[in-house]
């Protein structure tokens, strides 16, 4: 089974990169693009079957590591 975790600043936070890749794009000429937000994607291949057991290690695995769930969200989807 695989975990695909999505990371994306929560609403409020101010996100520097973001700011850097649109104004960046608007030097390419891409004027059109308004505001950037910046995330993560991360797999993670799992050896559980169950759904249940899996997604419960990928959100203990969230709120220990992969995300900083005071100014982070996440979501994630399991696929086998």
């Amino acid at each position: 089974m695989k975990a695909r975790i999505h990371i994306t600043l929560k609403n409020g936070v101010l996100d520097p990169q973001g700011r850097a890749i649109a104004s960046a794009l608007h030097a390419l000429g891409f004027s059109s693009v308004g505001d950037v937000r910046q995330g993560k994607y991360i797999e993670v291949d799992l050896t559980e079957t169950d759904k249940t057991k899996a997604r419960s290690a990928v959100e203990q695995m969230c709120g220990k590591l992969l995300a900083n769930t005071v100014i982070e969200n996440y979501s994630i989807d399991l696929v086998d």
